[in-house]
């Protein structure tokens, strides 16, 4: 026999904005979509009888889930309930091991640069990137007493990600692959395609990272190139990718031109590589029009 519940927040964070997707633990579906203000009000749904519990979720800019028990309340109960709004935070410890960075409770956390370039009259044209990054990696320590001469330098570790932009265009998500060496086979693979990135090769030379191999993958310059997120605080947006087309261009390939651009470097499929980040170069040319 079905019976009704009766689902309302009492606490919420003021960045969780939905939309919501409810379900019971046999899961069967009871609503999707739901607005913020519908929950915040508090909406009624029916339910299976052998149903005993509720889960609410959303995973728009950030994956967050919750579940309660089905429960009898008295109505003078239910009224009393009011949504209370609350922002909690969090003590970080650092530097508890050498050897691993931007790895907090057991996950690795981005680590994120970015350098702005501004051109003086002409619009240029980006035509590569040259980075000098120079990556340590640290060794197990057995004595527990830090050394800072329990280190090497490496050529394999660098950014996993680039994002290059300016104000009307963006390369989306360039996803670096060390260039692969006396394979021939596998370097002419590249770049290769894919849903919500871009595949292309990096090469180290003269203690130098460089990159090329991209240009703008915008659909529609009416729509924002980023969005907000609430997975952190540290992270002051994330890419658009409803706004991004990754898809093969035989002909049609605009390259990023403008006034300035902006180099978005991006390491988050290791934790055990010790970027020291010291200058960059963006070669360019003047675009004459």
């Amino acid at each position: 026999m079905p019976k009704s519940v009766f689902i309302k927040f009492e606490v919420l964070g003021n960045k969780v904005t939905g939309p919501f997707d409810i379900k019971d633990n046999l899961g069967n579906t009871l609503a999707t979509n739901v607005t913020k203000a519908a929950l915040v009000t508090g909406a009624t749904y029916t339910v299976v009888d052998a149903a005993s519990s509720i889960t609410v979720s959303t995973d728009t800019g950030c994956t967050l889930s919750t579940t309660v028990f089905i429960e009898y309340l008295l109505q003078s109960t239910i009224n009393s309930i009011v949504t209370t709004y609350r922002n909690t935070s969090s003590l970080w410890k650092h530097l508890t091991d050498v050897t691993v960075y931007n790895k907090f409770y057991g996950k690795i956390q981005p680590y994120i640069i970015e350098y702005p370039f501004v051109y003086q009259y002409n619009d240029e044209i980006l035509q590569n990137i040259k980075d000098f990054t120079t990556a340590y990696k640290y060794l197990p320590i057995p004595d527990g007493v830090f050394n800072d001469n329990a280190k090497i330098q490496t050529d394999d570790q660098y950014f996993n990600k680039a994002i290059l932009y300016n104000g009307q265009q963006c390369s989306g998500i360039l996803t670096l692959v060390p260039k692969p060496m006396n394979n021939l086979a596998a370097y002419n693979s590249y770049p290769q395609y894919y849903t919500n990135s871009k595949a292309i090769l990096v090469t180290k030379s003269n203690s130098f990272y460089q990159y090329n191999t991209f240009w703008s993958v915008v659909k529609d310059k009416s729509v924002p190139l980023f969005n907000t997120t609430c997975e952190s605080l540290s992270i002051d947006k994330v890419l658009n990718q409803d706004n991004m087309d990754y898809t093969t261009r035989s002909f049609h390939k605009d390259p990023l031109r403008a006034k300035s651009v902006l180099v978005r470097h991006i390491l988050d499929n290791k934790s055990d590589a010790h970027l020291v980040s010291q200058f960059i170069i963006a070669p360019s040319q003047i675009s004459y029009k």
